[in-house]
């Protein structure tokens, strides 16, 4: 059996509530989820030590940090946390060079991998005050990185930033996740970047976990995508590239093949893409002379209630897909589990978000 890679179970009294949880995870990358408010960076700093009144156990690997009852309690220093708070908290007078040198290890081992990973050489000699906000965050998350850390919390790493950077900005998460073998925890309030990132996500409402699960459990249940963006529920993927083709782009979502916008990326790229689950229209039969270019055959496996919307779970070759319907859609389609549909969708409702 594998040993879990985080075991906490924690509890900080807040001013509305305690925050408790009890949380058990084998995920490389676990999300936490949840409205403002509700503990998810009182628990991040609990993780890291800096919550003096957090009381229970936490271990990462085969490392305790804290054991309440044997009376272990390492300070914020003996953790090995690489913490990336919202603020960033970099050092204004320092250069970004100095800022990298501030958080690394003796010898400075992961300077170079931090500079190559981030992106940062053109940045060294820079004041950070002179940075703009993507920058800031890369200098931030190279600095993390420099520590060598045995875990990684990332606080709400792209909240401060507009939906375009945070899109360029992801590749540079992505590419943290891939290169080093420390976990990593994140904190945020925006599914995409959750399911863009994450293994397994843990969502949290006043201080108590309220589901579990891998992204497309969690943010599919109705207990917890009213809490999400106002944007609805949106399907993210691991997609490659396979071709160019009328002035599209042909990718393969494991065995579903869909036509997407123009893209300049070379065939057998890894790509992210989502598609909003309220794009995707059903038909209950064959339907040809139409300007959609995807159609694809599809199962419902199950039909859920979310307010005044259903959200359908559908699997076509193998891929699973979420989508947004009307009651009144679903009973003059006589929709139900079980029951297999014809599924349209526009190239221009898929977007390709970055390089995986």
């Amino acid at each position: 059996m594998t040993r879990p890679l985080l075991e906490m179970r924690l509890r900080v009294p807040l001013n509305r509530f305690s925050l408790e949880m009890n949380v058990t995870s084998c995920a490389r990358v676990l999300g936490l989820f949840g409205p403002s408010g509700s503990g998810k960076t009182t628990a991040l700093e609990a993780i890291a030590g800096l919550r003096r009144n957090a009381t229970g156990f936490v271990r990462c690997a085969d490392a305790v940090w804290l054991d309440t009852e044997s009376r272990i309690e390492l300070p914020p220093e003996e953790r090995r946390t690489g913490y990336v708070p919202q603020d960033q908290r970099l050092f204004p007078h320092l250069t970004v060079r100095e800022n990298l040198l501030f958080g690394a290890r003796p010898g400075g081992q992961f300077l170079d991998e931090a500079i190559s990973l981030m992106e940062l050489a053109p940045l060294l000699e820079r004041d950070t005050a002179t940075l703009s906000g993507g920058e800031r965050q890369r200098v931030a998350l190279g600095r993390a990185l420099c520590a060598g850390p045995a875990l990684f919390l990332l606080d709400e790493p792209l909240a401060a930033l507009d939906r375009p950077l945070r899109d360029r900005l992801l590749p540079y998460l992505r590419r943290v996740r891939s290169a080093v073998d420390a976990p990593m925890i994140v904190v945020s309030h925006d599914p995409f970047e959750l399911q863009a990132l994450c293994d397994e996500v843990v969502a949290l409402r006043d201080g108590r976990v309220i589901t579990s699960g891998s992204p497309r459990d969690v943010f599919s249940d109705p207990s917890v995508l009213p809490s999400g963006e106002v944007e609805g529920y949106r399907n993210v993927y691991e997609a490659t590239i396979e071709q160019s083709e009328s002035g599209l782009t042909r990718i393969a979502i494991g065995a579903l093949h869909l036509l997407a916008p123009p893209s300049t990326l070379l065939p057998g790229r890894n790509i992210t893409v989502s598609i909003a689950a309220s794009d995707v229209l059903v038909a209950t039969e064959p339907v040809t002379a139409i300007s959609a270019r995807n159609r694809f055959p599809a199962k419902i496996e199950r039909i859920r209630e979310i307010g005044e919307r259903r959200l359908l779970e559908i699997r076509s070759h193998d891929t699973p897909m979420a989508v947004e319907l009307t009651p009144d859609a679903i009973a003059d389609l006589h929709l139900a589990p079980g029951r297999s549909i014809h599924c349209l969708l526009k190239t221009s409702a898929i977007a390709i978000h970055h390089p995986g």
